[in-house]
C-alpha cells in the first residue's frame, strides 16, 4: 500500500508576507476597541486637557461624621473647642520622706512603663517636696478654674499651665472634701471656657469626651459613652457619679467630661483599676453638683448644706412587703427621726417611705441625701410619702446641716432571752452600763442588745450584728427582755420578722426570712 501524498502542484505555497499582515490587522482592531472603550479621540482631533482632580475635602467633614444633637459638629470640632479650656495643674507641698511614700510616681509600675529617665522629671527633689499632677477646667474667662480637691489638697504652691504654654500661680478659692471639688483662681483675662451643661438631662449611652493630662501628657482627648448614672464608689461622702468608659488615667483628675455639644457634664475624678491604668470604668462628679459647690465656695468660702433630719435606708422588696408598699413603687425608708430637726417638727414617723422630694422622685438613699444637701437653707419643700399604705404630703422648711452630726460608736452581764423561731439565732441581753460601755451605746438607751449571732443563720445573712440594739420586733417596742420575749413568743410561724435596730447611732430596719 502506497503512502498517500499531496500532489506537488496542490501543496501550499509559502507566503512570508502573511504573518506581518496579520499582525497589522490585529493592531488596527485593538486600536478600534481601545478608542471605543476608553473614549480616545480619532487621530487628527485635538485632545482636551485632563480634568483637574476634585479639591480635597477637609478631614473634619470628610472623615468625621456629624453628631446627633451637636448642631452639625464632629468630634474634631468638639475637641478643638474644649482643649484650650482644660489646664494642667502642678501642685507642690512640703513633706517628709515617710509622707512621700504614697506618691504614684514612686510606683514600680510607672517606672517600668515610662522608664527611669522620663520619671525623673517628676521625682521629689532632695528637700522632699511632693509634686502632684492633675487637670482643671476654666469655667470663667477671668481665671476661675474647677478641679478636684485631691489634686490640690494641702498644697503649698499651685501652678497652672495653659494650652498656649503660659504659666500662672493659682490661688485656692476653696475646697469641699465631701464632694472632692476645689476651685482655683489665676490672674488672667479673656480665657477660653467650657459652658456648663445640665447633667440631670444626661442619659446612659450618650457619647462623651474626657479631656485632661494623664501622666503629664497634656491635651489628651479620649472618647466613650455614659455607662451609668448615680454611681456611689465610696470615694467621697456625697456621691452621684457619672460612670464612663472614656479612658481616664492618673493625671486626668479634675479634667473635663463633655457631651457632643462641647458642654461640661462632669469633672473627671477617679477610676476603678486593678493595675493603676484605665480599665474602662471611670467616674466624674456631675456638673450640676460641681457647679453648685463652686458657687458656694466663690460666694461664701464654704459649703452650706441642707438638712432634713432623718435616718434613711434602701427600700428592699422584703421591706416593701413589710410596710405595705406596692412592689412597683420606688422610695426611701425612714428608719429614725432626729430630735429638733425639720422632719421631727413636720411630723415624720419611723416607717415612712419617701417617694418624692421637692417634685423629684427618690429611688435611693444616696439620691435623697444629695438632693437634700443641695437644697438652699430656708427653702420650703414638699415631701410625698407612704405611711400605713396611704399616700401623704408634708411641707417643711429645710434647715442648715449641723456641723457635727451625732454618731455614737458601736462595735456580759444582764438578763438574757432565748426565744424560739427565727429569733433563736440571735442571743440578746437587756442593756446595762457594762454592755453599753462594751458596745459604745448610751447608758440612757432602752432596749435589748445583740451579744451573739449564729453563724450562717438567716439573721446573719440579713445583716444582724453583735452590738446592735433591738428597738422593735414587728413594729412593737421591746425596751426590756420581758417585752422582747412576749413579742417573740407570739410571732407567726413561717413568716418574716421585721427588726428595728440601732447601729452606730442610726436606726435601720432588717427583715429575717425563714
Amino acid at each position: 500500500m502506497n503512502d498517500f501524498q499531496i500532489p506537488t502542484e496542490q501543496q501550499p505555497q509559502r507566503r512570508p508576507w502573511i504573518f506581518p499582515a496579520l499582525l497589522l490587522i490585529a493592531g488596527v482592531l485593538i486600536g478600534v476597541i481601545l478608542t471605543s472603550d476608553l473614549g480616545w479621540l480619532p487621530t487628527g482631533h485635538a485632545v482636551p486637557e485632563p480634568a483637574a482632580p476634585p479639591a480635597a475635602t477637609p478631614v473634619s467633614t470628610a472623615v468625621q461624621p456629624t453628631l446627633p444633637g451637636a448642631g452639625g459638629q464632629s468630634f474634631v470640632d468638639v475637641a478643638k473647642a474644649v482643649k484650650p479650656a482644660v489646664v494642667n495643674i502642678f501642685a507642690t507641698r512640703n513633706g517628709s520622706s515617710e509622707e512621700g511614700k504614697g506618691s504614684p510616681f514612686e510606683d514600680p509600675f510607672f517606672r517600668r512603663f515610662f522608664g527611669e529617665e522620663w520619671m525623673k522629671r517628676f521625682e521629689a527633689p532632695k528637700e522632699r517636696k511632693e509634686r502632684g499632677l492633675g487637670s482643671g477646667v476654666i469655667v470663667d474667662p477671668n481665671g476661675l478654674i474647677i478641679t478636684n480637691n485631691h489634686v490640690v489638697n494641702k498644697a503649698d504652691e499651685i501652678k497652672v499651665f495653659l494650652s498656649d504654654k503660659r504659666e500662672f500661680k493659682a490661688k485656692l478659692v476653696g475646697t469641699d472634701a465631701k464632694t472632692d471639688v476645689a476651685v482655683l483662681k489665676i490672674e488672667a483675662g479673656g480665657l477660653p471656657t467650657v459652658a456648663w451643661a445640665d447633667s440631670d438631662k444626661l442619659e446612659v449611652g450618650e457619647f462623651v469626651l474626657a479631656v485632661g493630662n494623664p501622666f503629664g501628657l497634656t491635651q489628651t482627648v479620649t472618647l466613650g459613652i455614659v455607662s451609668a448614672l448615680g454611681r456611689a464608689a465610696g470615694i467621697a461622702e456625697y456621691e452621684d457619679f457619672i460612670q464612663t468608659d472614656a479612658a481616664i488615667n492618673p493625671g486626668n483628675s479634675g479634667g473635663a467630661l463633655v457631651n457632643v455639644r462641647g458642654e461640661l457634664v462632669g469633672i473627671n475624678t477617679a477610676i476603678y483599676s486593678q493595675s493603676g491604668g484605665n480599665m474602662g470604668i471611670g467616674f466624674a462628679v456631675p456638673s450640676n453638683m460641681a457647679h453648685s459647690i463652686m458657687e458656694q465656695l466663690v460666694q461664701h468660702g464654704k459649703v452650706v448644706r441642707g438638712w432634713l433630719g432623718v435616718s434613711i435606708q434602701e427600700l428592699t422588696p422584703e421591706l416593701s412587703s413589710q410596710f405595705g408598699v406596692p412592689k412597683d413603687v420606688k422610695g426611701v425608708l425612714v428608719s429614725d427621726i432626729m430630735d429638733d430637726s425639720p422632719a421631727k417638727k413636720a411630723g415624720f414617723e419611723r416607717g415612712d417611705v419617701i417617694v418624692e422630694y421637692d417634685g423629684k422622685p427618690m429611688d435611693s438613699p444616696a439620691h435623697l441625701r444629695n438632693a437634700v444637701a443641695q437644697t438652699v437653707v430656708g427653702k420650703k419643700v414638699t415631701v410625698k410619702l407612704i405611711r400605713e399604705k396611704k399616700s401623704k404630703s408634708i411641707e417643711l422648711t429645710i434647715a442648715e446641716q449641723p456641723k457635727n452630726l451625732a454618731q455614737a460608736g458601736v462595735e456580759e452581764g444582764g438578763e438574757s432571752a432565748a426565744p424560739a423561731g427565727l429569733l433563736s439565732d440571735i442571743e440578746v441581753r437587756e442593756l446595762n452600763p457594762e454592755l453599753a460601755g462594751r458596745y459604745g451605746l448610751k447608758s440612757s438607751d432602752r432596749g435589748v442588745v445583740v451579744v451573739r449571732v449564729k453563724p450562717g443563720s438567716p439573721a446573719e445573712e440579713a445583716g444582724v450584728r453583735e452590738g446592735d440594739l433591738v428597738l422593735e420586733v414587728n413594729r412593737k417596742a421591746v425596751g426590756t427582755i420581758k417585752a422582747y420575749e412576749h413579742v417573740a413568743a407570739n410571732l407567726p410561724k413561717d413568716q418574716a420578722v421585721l427588726l428595728l435596730l440601732r447601729r452606730q447611732g442610726r436606726a435601720i430596719y432588717l427583715t429575717l426570712r425563714p
